[in-house]
């Protein structure tokens, strides 16, 4: 978008005459219409800025402020006017002479730099419409002068013509280039409420030929928040900025098609003379680039991505038809060079346009398929790896991925997680079997195929360049500077070294911006590395240095020594430049650590020749080389002859220096070796004689290591302190100790003395190098050498000696019989007796397991403590030598039986006042200075499983029988408050087994009565026994048998728990062997429990079973004597009852008299009852008769509910069924019962079978 008319008021000429005079100073009030245009062009500037990366898809417009005489670029190479303006071409056609792409050029950059800054899309023209002066009127009574309004109107309408004259020019300007013209007028408030405008505005419009659509506006000074009118100026140019870049297309695509036509068919090339320049113009390949690159960029300016990458693939791959032909595009020609930078260009494009739609795969498909041809292409040029501007074009290509990338990720563009690779067990398939090797792959992703952050091809870019520099240096030393060729001589402009750390320190600025915190940044060293390598290349070796230093920090820790010996080297030639003599000393030292077997000795050479040609720079102070955490200079390695050693006795240790065959330092000056010791001990100092041994293995005795308060001075031994390539030096001495303690070599200190030059190195002990194994073997024999393979686990790697206590003898035991019973005080009998020649303190812990029994309960006593859990601190005294204690822990079991499991700790210390007593000496020489044996704890742990069992087995079984007493009236209030007692009555028959194996004295049985609202006791057979029965001694299997009466109230079909229980008092009738002990006697007593005594007693509680009334609804009760005299009268009663509480019911009775019965009945022979109410009864009498003796039958009563005969009404089929009624069982009262073994669940209907309706007649 072009924007003009919004340039500030220049200033005067006397203005411009004064340079120097200071500004005038600002008006207190400045004009509107000058702060309208500094904000319009505040606001225009801030929108869309040309730029590498813009995903974003918003009707906004990349604005330049242009001058309203402005000229654009004359669309064909002649004027207008001329006769061969409709046959001539574009300046930059390659059919035009004049242009620099003639005759063969496919586009000229300057084709984008055209239509990008030069030929806008829309033109936006502000102007001020023409105001007349307010006049005021002397009065407000006065009319306006009529000669005055017509000079006003005349006035605006000359200045309306003027004005659309210069906008009439302009829009004949932009109509020749189709471009939309929109004009803006910008007036003041009092302008917008005059009547006239509208007029005015409609005479400029026509008078200039102004569109009618989004072609004038007008504006008024308004605030910085109003200002909106921008916005939706730019919503309505949009659509013509697409119509201006569709047309464009259009014409593109038309020219394309017709040329595409018009050289469909074969033009032979002309004749041209012998030695005449050969003009060959564009081919018909380069025609379809050009004009498909054209479309895309006008896609991409409507911002139609895919359209504009549909366009930049069908460019890109016809050129790469141009590049497979050398006929088409000879190489190293200007047309071939100018092809290779649009290819670029277009893969650059075609990379961004899928990045735009987050296709990372694709994206970097193409770029990376863009380097290979290229790379193919260039091979067949001559420029392939061997050249430097192979390498020039790669890394150039790398960079401008990274470039974009890096611009991406600033705005939207986002990278691709990575998933981890599977496990290796992944790799199999079904059964174990090794899948393809196609599956294998598709199971991974290959580094290249994935997307990474810029660092990535930042750091692939320095490496090319790195590449382009070391073949430009070998080009120029065999070429001896001597060529003249133009890219070699602008190669030699190029500062490699400069460009190189460019680029990898970009790439380290990225890599440290996207490691997570889960990675160990081990590129990002290296980059550094490579950084620091650079610096070193470029002589300024102090960066260098302090790169070095900081990731060998890194890499000794990681101990990444591949890397280190490089680095080393650079570092060393650094220190050397630099002249700092001290850090090439210690480097040197750190080197000959490393060791290089290609330089076998150099590196001491070396070191020799510095420290003799050259002074500290302090000659009172020692230089300091710390390898602790670096490769050492000797393996080292440390044995002890057993891991672990008794307090008082002594640890024999070897310790092996070993010189690995890489390295030689056989002419190092090693002044002495110290080796100090854990826990305040002496150190060892080994100091050099050149007359000891030399032999390749070495044994060096330095005796008993004393600790510092013993011997207060270092133990010092001489020793040939000369290594050559794989001698070894063992040091072998003893360590005592008079106190527990962990023992190891906790340094390892080396000095060198050559000249001034003193120089101390710190070593970490037991320490190898890489790859190097040392067996674990003690030397046994110097002379011949022989060595002990010392096997096992304890022993592979003794690196330290546990000194421990010497433990205590105690002897721990346990009685008590098993099963344990459910109920009772269980005894466990502890019994800890003293095998040791010292007295010990012991204390017991005793600790109950839970366990996952439903209703288990179980607890532990001992004394006055109770716990289900821990029972801490069982104080046993001080026990003697030979002396043993009893302590008694009591086992309660209750709810149900399974195994309990006990934990018990025994812990045994030595007392206070024996401690320094019961310590050995030391030796000899140390008695004096014996250390308290401190911590001299033993602890014995046990286990006890006690299975526990129950004592008493239980059966319960339950009889029901109906209540006989008639139910109260409905009326009555007991049957309301639900305390009538007409549920019927339950017989409950309790056998008590004694089931356990040791027998049990029962001292009292008693029914504790519960009785409640819905159940109560009446009586029961245990309360009528005499007082002899108890106590009494229970064998396995004997039984015990109680019969108790409950009366049950009418419920609603719920259970009823019991109303009451059995309390068993009882105990074991075995004797037990219970062992005390007295409080004021350490030795116990014995007490034996004889025949015909009994353990303590127990309580068990046997509860009453649940309660099931019979559900019935309705029920006929037959009630006759079972005798009779025989012509003496006797009454049969039938009791009809409703036990449904919600439903009546309609009975009928018939009694049914066979001829051949023996009573002669009176009473009712057939008849309907009337209605029973919910819960109500009725009851009919007959008289009987009896004519003949014997066991005679009565005559049968049928009783009929008529009730359930009724068809139901969503049933009408059920009206057949039952039409005579529902036959009421009829129940002989005295042989009726229901029974039940007191399980839940219903009880068993009538399951006793007995003859019932007979009658037994006496004469």
């Amino acid at each position: 978008m072009f924007v003009a008319g919004l340039d500030f008021p220049q200033p005067t000429a006397a203005a411009q005459s004064h340079p120097s005079s200071p500004p005038p100073p600002p008006a207190k009030t400045q004009d509107p219409f000058i702060i309208l245009t500094t904000r319009l062009r505040d606001s225009l500037l801030n929108q869309r800025k040309p730029g590498i990366w813009s995903s974003e898809r918003t009707k906004t417009f990349q604005v330049a402020f242009v001058d309203k005489a402005a000229i654009f670029p004359p669309r064909k190479s002649v004027p207008l006017d001329d006769p061969s303006y409709s046959t001539a071409h574009s300046p930059l056609s390659p059919l035009t002479p004049s242009s620099p792409v003639y005759p063969d050029g496919l586009i000229a950059p300057i084709w984008i730099r055209k239509h990008t800054t030069c030929v806008p899309s829309v033109f936006v023209l502000f102007l001020r419409i023409y105001e007349a002066p307010h006049s005021t009127p002397n009065s407000p009574l006065d009319q306006p002068d009529a000669e005055t309004q017509r000079e006003r109107v005349e006035e605006e309408r000359r200045r309306d013509t003027e004005l659309s004259a210069e906008i009439a020019q302009q829009k004949k300007n932009t109509s020749q280039r189709g471009i939309k013209l929109t004009v803006v007028l910008i007036a003041s408030r009092k302008m917008l409420d005059d009547p006239s405008l509208d007029g005015r505005l409609s005479y400029i419009r026509r008078q200039s030929g102004l569109d009618s659509r989004a072609a004038l506006f007008v504006l008024s000074p308004v605030s910085a928040t109003e200002l909106n009118d921008k916005v939706s100026l730019q919503d309505a140019l949009y659509d013509s900025a697409i119509e201006y870049y569709t047309s464009h297309s259009k014409r593109v695509r038309r020219k394309r098609n017709r040329h595409s036509q018009t050289l469909s068919s074969y033009n032979p090339a002309p004749l041209v003379p012998v030695g005449a320049a050969v003009q060959r113009p564009l081919r018909p390949e380069g025609w379809t680039v050009r004009y498909e690159y054209k479309m895309a960029v006008f896609a991409e300016f409507r911002g139609e991505d895919e359209v504009a990458l549909k366009h930049y693939q069908d460019a890109y791959t016809t050129l790469m038809i141009m590049f497979g032909s050398t006929a088409i595009l000879p190489p190293r020609t200007k047309r071939w060079a100018e092809a290779k930078v649009l290819a670029d260009t277009i893969n650059v494009k075609i990379t961004k346009l899928y990045l735009y739609n987050n296709e990372h795969a694709l994206a970097l498909s193409h770029h990376n398929s863009h380097m290979r041809r290229f790379a193919d292409f260039s091979r067949g040029w001559g420029i392939g790896e061997e050249t430097f501007e192979y390498w020039s074009w790669m890394a150039r290509q790398h960079r401008v991925l990274a470039e974009l990338l890096e611009q991406g990720s600033r705005s939207t563009l986002t990278f691709p997680l990575q998933i981890a690779v599977p496990k290796a067990a992944a790799t199999l398939g079904p059964g174990g079997a090794p899948l393809e090797l196609d599956a294998v792959r598709m199971m991974g992703m290959n580094p290249s195929h994935a997307l990474q952050h810029p660092g990535h091809y930042y750091y692939m870019a320095a490496r090319c360049t790195e590449a382009r520099r070391e073949r430009f240096l070998a080009s120029e030393g065999t070429s001896q500077g001597s060529s003249s060729a133009p890219g070699f001589v602008n190669e030699k402009k190029v500062d490699h070294l400069t460009l190189i750390l460019e680029l990898y320190t970009k790439s380290y600025e990225l890599f440290k911006q996207y490691s997570s915190t889960t990675s160990q940044g081990r590129l990002t060293l290296w980059i550094a590395y490579r950084i620091a390598h650079t610096y070193y290349e470029s002589s300024k070796f102090d960066m260098a240095v302090r790169f070095f230093e900081r990731i060998a920090k890194t890499y000794r820790r990681e101990k990444w020594n591949a890397m280190l010996r490089p680095l080393f080297t650079a570092w060393y030639a650094c220190a050397q430049k630099l002249g700092d003599v001290e850090l090439t000393v210690k480097l040197l030292v750190e080197m000959i650590a490393y060791g290089d077997p290609n330089e076998l000795g150099s590196l001491q050479d070396d070191l020799l020749a510095v420290l003799r040609s050259s002074v500290p720079s302090s000659a009172d102070e020692e230089l300091l080389v710390d390898l602790r955490d670096c490769e050492p200079i000797w393996n080292t390695s440390l044995i002890f002859w057993r891991p672990a050693v008794k307090v008082g006795e002594e640890a024999a240790f070897q310790f092996s220096l070993i010189m690995p065959p890489s390295s030689d330092v056989s002419n190092l000056p090693v002044e002495s070796v110290t080796i100090e010791f854990s826990d305040d001990y002496v150190p060892v100092t080994l100091r050099h004689s050149g007359s000891e041994s030399s032999e390749p293995v070495r044994l060096v005795r330095v005796g008993q290591v004393q600790p510092v308060g013993v011997s207060g001075r270092p133990l010092k031994v001489v020793a040939n302190l000369r290594w050559r390539p794989g001698d070894t030096m063992i040091i072998s001495g003893t360590i005592p100790s008079s106190s527990p303690k962990q023992l190891s070599i906790s340094s390892l200190e080396t000095i060198l003395k050559e000249g001034g030059w003193t120089i101390r190195i710190n070593h970490e002990p037991c320490a190898t190098r890489e790859g190097a194994i040392l067996p674990s073997r003690w030397l046994s024999s110097i002379n011949p050498v022989r060595f002990i393979p010392i096997a096992g686990d304890d022993h592979s790697k003794v690196v330290s000696s546990s000194f421990r206590h010497r433990p205590h003898s105690l002897n721990v035991s346990f009685s008590h019989q098993a099963p344990a019973l459910l109920d009772e005080d269980y005894p466990i009998t502890i019994e800890i007796t003293n095998n040791d020649d010292r007295s010990l303190v012991v204390v017991v812990d005793v600790l109950l397991q839970p366990v996952e029994i439903d209703k288990a309960v179980q607890y532990i006593m001992y004394n006055n403590q109770q716990s289900s859990g821990l029972i801490k601190g069982i104080q046993c005294g001080t026990i003697a030598p030979g002396v043993s204690i009893v302590k008694t822990l009591i086992l309660v079991s209750a709810g149900s039986t399974g195994d309990r499991t006990i934990d018990i700790s025994v812990q045994s210390n030595i007392p206070s006042d024996q401690l320094t007593s019961c310590s050995p000496p030391v030796s000899h020489t140390s008695s004096g200075v014996s250390t308290p044996a401190v911590n001299d704890m033993s602890e014995v742990l046990e286990t006890l499983v006690i299975p526990t069992a129950t004592a008493f087995s239980v059966t319960q079984i339950v009889e029901y029988f109906r209540s006989l007493c008639p139910a109260p009236p409905l009326a009555d209030l007991s049957s309301i408050e639900n305390v009538s007692w007409h549920g019927g009555e339950a017989v409950i028959t309790t056998t008590i087994e004694c089931s356990a194996a040791c027998g049990v004295e029962i001292q009292n049985v008693k029914l504790m009565r519960q009785d409640s609202d819905q159940a109560k006791i009446i009586q029961s057979s245990n309360e009528e026994i005499d007082n002899n029965t108890f106590p009494a001694e229970y064998l396995t299997g004997d039984q015990f048998c109680d019969i108790c009466s409950v009366s049950l109230a009418s419920h609603d079909g719920e259970a009823i728990p019991g109303p009451g229980e059995y309390v068993v008092t009882w105990r074991r009738s075995d004797p037990l062997i219970i062992r005390t002990m007295t409080t004021d006697s350490i030795r116990g007593y014995v007490r034996m429990i004889s025949p015909g005594q009994f353990g303590s007693s127990a309580s068990t509680h046997l509860l009453l079973p649940l309660l099931y009334l019979p559900q019935e609804g309705l029920v006929a009760l037959m009630n006759i004597p079972s005798t009779a005299k025989l012509h003496a009268p006797i009454q049969m009663q039938l009791t009809v009852r409703n036990r449904n509480t919600t439903r009546s019911a309609i009975v009928t009775v018939a009694l049914d008299p066979h001829p051949l019965d023996a009573f002669v009945v009176a009473g009712l022979r057939s008849g309907r009852l009337p209605v029973i109410l919910p819960d109500g009864e009725e009851t009919i009498v007959w008289n009987l008769i009896p004519i003949e003796c014997g066991m005679v039958r009565v005559p049968h009563v049928k009783v009929v509910d008529h009730r359930k005969a009724l068809p139901a009404a969503d049933d009408p089929s059920s009206a057949s069924t039952d039409a005579d009624g529902v036959p009421v069982p009829v129940v002989d009262t005295r042989f009726e019962r229901w029974t039940s073994d007191g399980s839940e669940g219903v009880p068993g209907q009538n399951d006793v079978a007995i003859d019932t309706n007979m009658v037994l007649v006496l004469p």
